[in-house]
């Protein structure tokens, strides 16, 4: 390949070409079993991949969606702190290696390590990024350890922890994110966009704040979140684009789907969260756009932006679900 940082096009192709042969049939049941799964209660001395099979399947049906969702989140960090960039990365639990993908599409050059307790999984990502052909992909290290209260990490710039936290028992969801806050300058929490991954998101989000670090996305603030419990909870989407081969193991016909996930930043050095982060896809009428959102001052709160609003009206149209409020450069408020 010619590029020199990830993107979606190039895990797709080096998932297709890793994969091709990988008889459909035995995928779909793998991914049915990963689902019932994931669904279901793992205990923390059972990984969920156990095999090549298993691996395999996992990576078609998975790892583009956590791609998105964890590049999506990146974005938001980096929209936050433009004038940083990790040295170094951990990626806690992290299989085959989407986050690490998402890093090194975000930051050219972190030295990233994937620790994970399944050996197929490690086996299958540093293929992967050998396939990939891009040198901070090919550089990673890929490194078997226990997730969880055994947990020992070494010093880093950057941790992510990505669909993980579902795995672990609650006293091993404690021990990986004190670890990670003691460990590293930022870390990035991903789970899915669910009001149970969404507790768990509030819950290291808790962990995070009392250990030292300050929110940088998406919350505007390190207060408490302003949803009351059990009435919603905060998630957000990401578009992901199905290749051929997704679309057999999944089953699906759509040449898209979107990613729902939750997620929190946060860091132990200064950034500049978003006066307002846009919690809902915004409703477009006629003349007029109606964003949900949190906000630093009032919580949440709905904001009405109208033609009358001339430039930020047209900066409406044109903002996304997750997106921070105002744009940047805009001091206008509806």
């Amino acid at each position: 390949m010619n590029d020199t940082l990830p993107t979606a096009e190039s895990l797709r192709a080096a998932l297709s070409a890793l994969l091709d042969g990988l008889p459909p049939s035995q995928a779909a049941q793998a991914v049915d079993r990963l689902i019932a799964s994931y669904r279901g209660t793992t205990p923390t001395d059972v990984p969920v991949l156990r095999d090549r099979s298993d691996v395999a399947a996992y990576a078609a049906y998975r790892m583009p969606a956590t791609f998105e969702a964890v590049r999506s989140c990146l974005d938001a960090f980096r929209e936050a702190a433009p004038g940083w960039t990790p040295a170094t990365h951990t990626d806690i639990g992290g299989g085959t290696g989407a986050a690490a993908w998402a890093v090194a599409g975000a930051w050219d050059g972190p030295r990233t390590t994937v620790l994970d307790w399944a050996e197929p999984a490690l086996t299958l990502g540093r293929e992967l990024a050998e396939a990939s052909g891009i040198p901070g992909l090919r550089a990673a290290v890929w490194q078997r350890a226990r997730i969880g209260t055994a947990l020992d990490l070494a010093p880093t710039d950057l941790v992510t922890v990505s669909y993980v936290l579902k795995e672990l028992t609650p006293e091993d969801r404690v021990a990986l994110v004190d670890a990670a806050a003691a460990a590293a300058q930022a870390v990035v929490v991903v789970e899915p966009g669910t009001p149970d991954g969404y507790a768990r998101v509030i819950e290291a989000r808790d962990r995070l704040i009392a250990a030292g670090l300050s929110v940088a996305a998406p919350c505007p603030h390190d207060g408490t979140c302003p949803i009351e419990p059990g009435t919603d909870w905060c998630h957000f989407s990401a578009r992901v684009s199905r290749s051929s081969l997704h679309r057999r193991v999944k089953g699906g016909t759509l040449s898209h789907e979107d990613e729902k996930f939750s997620y929190v930043v946060a860091t132990r050095f200064p950034t500049a969260p978003a006066s307002a982060r846009v919690t809902r896809r915004p409703q477009i009428r006629k003349g007029q756009v109606l964003l949900e959102l949190c906000t630093l001052e009032e919580g949440l709160r709905r904001a009405t932006v109208t033609k009358r609003h001339g430039s930020l009206y047209r900066a409406a149209r044109d903002t996304a679900w997750g997106d921070a409020w105002p744009p940047p450069g805009t001091d206008e408020r509806p």
